[in-house]
């Protein structure tokens, strides 16, 4: 078990503010809202299933910035993809008094009565791509319909409406599950799409897993054209398979999720994966906070909370010189932040 505590200081979290909110937004810590006029007596817990990769950590450091910004004590929990560990998590954050958990991936069936536990006792909760069926927690979410939407629309693109199709998914994981809706119609309106084989698993490291599986599909389907890898690990774990068999001009990959890693792979000479469809996961990062911290102060960040994705191609990448996330957001100004769970006095992170 990982128990990470860090306490935000709410004189960097004012400062932080005034470099960073636009004219008339200015927010000194008397005019914030009770609790967090006092933010440092706030505790908040990220309550994390899945961990392993790029889009994980900029995903905490999100966390942790939007923290920092609001000066409140953060508490991080981490179940490395053990689901009754996470629900146990859940029971030792409301132990511990926090007024705020973000869960953070997971299963529907281990999180739902754990998130429930704490809302029975009066902790507000914030749900990152996990359903936990409560009407009480809002759902944060990167629009994972439109995320893998996108991806297929620019595969038909490139490669028309006949091929055949390796995809990679993981059903009972919330994003996964959401992206697979958006397979399920492409495949049914175009019937020249056809999958010729399914694999996936989340076991650890995820990449490498993966790509044990890519390796005996390809090898036993030799007219698979494109790979639909909806999740960076995925497209990773595929790429090392699709390079490995040397089929790297005859294979593409079409994913969801963006790092800075991702950029690297997707700009090698030659390489198969030409498209991804992303939101910046820091930035997804603060919005959970922000939507929790709507909610402590007794508001309401609405029950579904979306920040945008966008789509990032090869092309895009290489004509732009993009080396790395700062690059992207540059080019890319949504990817540097996200008008979305925002209040007047919202203190920001530091950009």
């Amino acid at each position: 078990m990982k128990l990470i505590r860090r306490k935000a200081l709410a004189l960097f979290g004012g400062l932080a503010a005034a470099a960073t909110l636009p004219l008339g937004g200015f927010a000194q810590a008397q005019d914030m809202p009770a609790p967090l006029d006092n933010a440092g007596d706030v505790k908040i817990a990220l309550v994390r299933y899945l961990s392993t990769g790029d889009f994980f950590q900029a995903y905490l450091s999100g966390v942790e910035s939007q923290a920092a910004a609001l000066g409140v004590d953060l508490r991080v929990f981490d179940s490395r993809q053990d689901a009754a560990l996470q629900a146990d998590m859940v029971d030792q954050a409301i132990a511990l008094g926090v007024n705020g958990i973000i869960i953070q991936h997971g299963l529907t069936e281990s999180m739902k009565e754990a998130a429930q536990r704490a809302v029975d006792a009066g902790i507000k909760v914030v749900a990152f791509d996990v359903n936990v069926e409560n009407e009480a927690i809002p759902q944060i979410e990167q629009s994972d319909y439109l995320l893998g939407k996108l991806a297929l629309e620019q595969a038909i693109k490139d490669n028309g409406t006949d091929w055949k199709a390796g995809y990679v998914y993981v059903p009972g994981i919330a994003p996964l599950d959401r992206r697979h809706v958006a397979w399920e119609e492409v495949k049914a309106a175009n019937p020249g799409i056809v999958e010729a084989a399914q694999m996936g698993t989340l076991d650890n490291p995820i990449a490498n897993s993966n790509a044990n599986q890519a390796r005996s599909v390809l090898q036993a389907n030799q007219d698979i054209s494109v790979f639909f890898a909806p999740y960076d690990e995925f497209a990773k774990g595929v790429k090392i398979a699709v390079d490995e068999a040397g089929l790297s001009q005859d294979v593409k990959i079409y994913s969801a999720d963006v790092s800075t890693a991702d950029i690297s792979a997707m700009r090698e000479p030659g390489s198969a994966w030409v498209a991804t469809v992303a939101t910046n996961p820091a930035v997804v990062g603060e919005v959970s906070v922000r939507a929790l911290a709507i909610m402590l102060t007794g508001g309401n960040p609405g029950a579904q909370v979306v920040v945008p994705p966008t789509l990032i191609t090869q092309d895009f990448l290489n004509e732009n010189d993009i080396k790395n996330m700062e690059d992207l957001s540059a080019k890319m100004p949504q990817f540097a932040h996200a008008d979305v769970a925002m209040a007047d006095w919202m203190k920001l992170p530091p950009r």
